[in-house]
């Protein structure tokens, strides 16, 4: 499991993960949308971190520079 996710793209995610984390637990959002923007949230910061997204790697994308 190499990287798949490149720099400009790790910061995107981190960006949108804590914006849709924020938005459940300020309650911008809540019932369904509040669950599904915490997951996206959660998936997004998680896939940040790790640098490695399973949909770029089912449809052949790679974002990441360093091979």
């Amino acid at each position: 499991m190499g990287c798949n996710v490149g720099n400009t793209d790790q910061y995107v995610r981190y960006v949108l993960g804590v914006v849709f984390v924020i938005a459940y637990f300020l309650h911008w959002v809540s019932g369904f949308w509040g669950w599904v923007s915490l997951v996206l949230g959660v998936i997004f910061l998680v896939t940040g971190a790790i640098r490695y997204c399973l949909l770029y790697a089912i449809f052949g994308v790679n974002t990441c520079k360093e091979g």
